[in-house]
């Protein structure tokens, strides 16, 4: 906590997680234990804990110090990041940010994956200057630009105006390099993706196919898609 308060003025990360903890002074008591021991749960990487505790806590009015402490613990634990997708997507977080812009609920499903693949992909990107659902909302109004701009587009699209799902798809259709990197994703991601992409399951059926949660089938696609996505770029396939 020291070292947190001496960072408060430059650091705007520290910033923000010191007004957390302070802010825990704030709330009933049972509540602010319950945030205390989610972190310690993130800490000790004991997530059958933490997944009870979010869906307390979010319950609960505290949604945003629910995302920021996922996000911290996202940057080093890929389970972190997976329960971060999983909750954005439980409390439709994302999708209502999504269907603020759009009409059409289909787009709004298409957009809204998007958005949970590109989080996935890109959650060491929050430098903690604003709130995580700030953040979010920045990178679904993305997506949400990508969308619209394949729907005015007449010609082929070139890949960088292409969401991570669309990008995705074009390449299982046409490069052979996708298996190899389906192959190399560990099995808890990897059997969900494979169902949903490659065999076009409803993620409904997956969840009762492989006894989990439709929230967390949701966000191990999710992380599986942007876990494909880096090989890809690692081995010069997209950019």
């Amino acid at each position: 906590m020291d070292t947190i308060v001496k960072d408060y003025k430059y650091n705007p990360r520290a910033n923000r997680l010191c007004s957390m903890m302070r802010a825990k002074d704030d709330l009933p008591q049972d509540v602010s234990e319950s945030v205390e021991t989610l972190d310690q749960a993130l800490q000790d990487a004991n997530y059958i804990t933490a997944r009870k505790l979010t869906t307390e806590l979010t319950t609960s009015s505290e949604l945003d110090t629910v995302l920021e402490l996922l996000t911290r613990y996202a940057k080093s634990q890929p389970q972190a990041t997976e329960l971060l997708v999983e909750v954005l997507d439980a409390t439709g977080t994302v999708r209502r940010f999504a269907a603020g812009a759009l009409l059409d609920q289909t787009a709004v499903d298409d957009v809204s994956q998007d958005a949970l693949i590109s989080i996935a992909d890109s959650v060491d990107s929050y430098d903690g200057r604003s709130k995580v659902t700030t953040w979010v909302h920045t990178i679904v109004r993305r997506r949400v630009v990508d969308h619209l701009r394949r729907q005015r587009s007449t010609v082929p699209l070139e890949d960088h105006d292409m969401s991570p799902a669309a990008r995705m798809s074009s390449i299982i259709a046409t490069r052979a390099t996708v298996h190899e990197a389906l192959e190399a994703l560990p099995d808890l991601y990897k059997v969900p993706v494979v169902l949903r992409d490659i065999e076009g399951h409803a993620y409904a059926n997956i969840a009762e196919r492989l006894d989990r949660p439709e929230g967390t089938i949701k966000a191990q696609i999710a992380r599986g898609r942007a876990m494909v996505a880096a090989h890809l770029r690692d081995t010069g396939v997209t950019e």
